[in-house]
């Protein structure tokens, strides 16, 4: 029989945030909407507890999404989406992304440790007719990507890392991402400023930079990619309505690694993305 133990008042408040599904949507670069979106991990009590500790929650709505992306002649990528948070006691899904929640560990009062798996899509690939530059170029897809997941909870910063593995096979590589981030409150405004890093192995970077032997061409030269870090940093502002009403904005900006900005293919130094969205909390 697993272990439980009832939620503090305090702890079940913290949880029950009225518009906490916000919060929710914005911490794992890569996944939730396929655009930086994600889900983020609030552990509460100490080891295993029901299902039934926690109600399941319901959020519907719509998000306006605008990146930049790095290829040579490659506009920007506007995509209008709906948005669907649901979360139980061992499952959640934001947006392109899911996770199943394995284990919750109560290290302290206001401390907490969450283990899970996750998944969710990325689509940062590309087709030979998105710019002139990219003529002849195979198809890079995008890809679907799952691994473990740790996330810690402090009083001063919500820290996340995991491990993800190309599970559609397309580039057949691995991410590690690390980041954290802080909410400040005022009332029903929330502002969360985050920083992240990501190390790709070779094969993303190669897959989805790299130019084959049969794609070189006078103004397009092979290139082989090589394993690569990047950080990003970013804000999150969400600001709760009336009733179950809320919206919500997320700016970041990516600086690309060397690795990256070496490819014949790419001519920036940087990417930016912008994201509005409007949720209902049933």
């Amino acid at each position: 029989m697993r272990p439980s133990v009832a939620l503090e008042p305090r702890t079940r408040a913290r949880s029950m945030n009225r518009f906490v599904c916000l919060r929710r949507l914005g911490a794992l670069s890569a996944m939730g909407l396929g655009l930086g979106l994600s889900v983020t991990a609030q552990a509460q009590v100490f080891g295993w507890v029901p299902a039934q500790a926690e109600p399941d929650r319901w959020a519907l709505g719509g998000a306006v999404a605008v990146r930049q992306r790095p290829f040579v002649g490659v506009e920007r990528k506007t995509n209008v989406l709906p948005v669907l948070m649901y979360e139980s006691r061992w499952f959640r899904v934001a947006g392109a992304g899911a996770e199943l929640k394995l284990w919750r560990l109560d290290t302290s009062p206001k401390q907490t440790l969450d283990v899970g798996l996750r998944l969710g899509y990325d689509d940062e690939g590309y087709k030979a007719s998105d710019s002139p530059r990219l003529g002849g170029m195979a198809k890079r897809k995008g890809s679907f990507w799952g691994g473990p997941a740790v996330t810690w909870e402090t009083p001063w910063a919500h820290l996340s890392a995991d491990w993800m593995t190309d599970l559609s096979g397309n580039s057949k590589g691995q991410k590690l991402q690390l980041g954290v981030e802080h909410r400040m409150r005022w009332g029903a405004l929330g502002v969360t400023p985050r920083v992240r890093a990501q190390w790709s192995d070779r094969k993303v970077v190669d897959y989805y930079y790299g130019v084959r032997a049969d794609e070189v061409r006078v103004d397009r030269a092979a290139y082989a990619g090589k394993s690569a870090f990047q950080v990003e940093a970013g804000l999150r502002v969400d600001y709760a309505l009336a009733g179950r009403h809320g919206v919500f904005m997320d700016l970041g900006v990516t600086r690309l690694p060397s690795a990256v900005t070496d490819s014949p293919i790419v001519d920036r130094r940087s990417v930016s993305r912008a994201i509005v969205g409007y949720m209902y909390r049933f």
